[in-house]
């Protein structure tokens, strides 16, 4: 299976300005997304998409391959992730370069297990989905069969639908998130259902103590306090 390892990396972050560049522990925050892509032996080509010259030339620094440059209307805050596989996707295509799959990764969830993302990519080829996600459990205050959405009337109901609430936390399902860390959808649900899922999604497990995603300033103090632990 050919698998398009594509990094997603654009300017103009409000949240933690210059986030994806910006030094973590000694080293840029894409730094670390790009060490754990380049150990996987399942990765056939990884990239970097980006409108930002200057993450360009930090990439480049650290040996990613930046092939295009990704249009102004992909980069604004209403652009989809899937616009942006799609655009790399055709630009491939156009150059008569073609893959079965693609690996979405994200510098936002830097801190990935060691063959973490090669167990991904085997889980996915083996059980024939459409995609795979990386997910956590979700903690069982936060089930969803615990949870409540408003309607019409003001009142609540239960967010799954059900009448009756399930009482003893032991008999709760387990519910899973996904955590950013890994997105893998064969190439030709991304261009038919314009789609990172599929009809069909497997999953596998994260390990919590890698667990990471930087939107705010929090979340980057966050960060640093694992790098440390992590020892990455």
């Amino acid at each position: 299976m050919r698998v398009l390892g594509l990094i997603t990396a654009r300017g103009g972050s409000k949240g933690v300005p210059g986030k994806n560049i910006k030094l973590l522990n000694g080293k840029p925050l894409l730094a670390y997304t790009v060490e754990a892509a380049n150990a996987s032996k399942f990765i056939t080509d990884l990239v970097l998409s980006t409108d930002d010259d200057e993450i360009i030339q930090v990439a480049e620094n650290i040996g990613l391959s930046v092939p295009f440059k990704r249009p102004a209307e992909l980069a604004v805050d209403s652009a989809s992730s899937i616009d942006v596989v799609a655009h790399a996707l055709q630009f491939f295509e156009l150059k008569g370069v073609f893959y079965d799959a693609v690996c979405l990764l994200q510098p936002t969830s830097p801190f990935r297990k060691e063959g973490f993302i090669d167990e991904a990519i085997e889980k996915f080829i083996n059980q024939k989905t459409d995609c795979l996600l990386s997910v956590l459990q979700v903690p069982h205050e936060y089930n969803p069969h615990w949870t409540f959405l408003e309607n019409k009337n003001g009142t609540l109901d239960i967010a799954t639908g059900e009448k009756e609430i399930i009482k003893r936390r032991q008999d709760l399902p387990v519910s899973f998130f996904r955590d950013g860390s890994i997105y893998i959808t064969k190439t030709a649900v991304i261009k038919e259902k314009h789609s990172f899922y599929g009809a069909s999604i497997s999953y596998i497990e994260s390990d919590p103590a890698y667990f990471c995603n930087i939107d705010t300033l929090k979340d980057w103090e966050i960060a640093e306090a694992k790098v440390l632990q992590l020892r990455m």
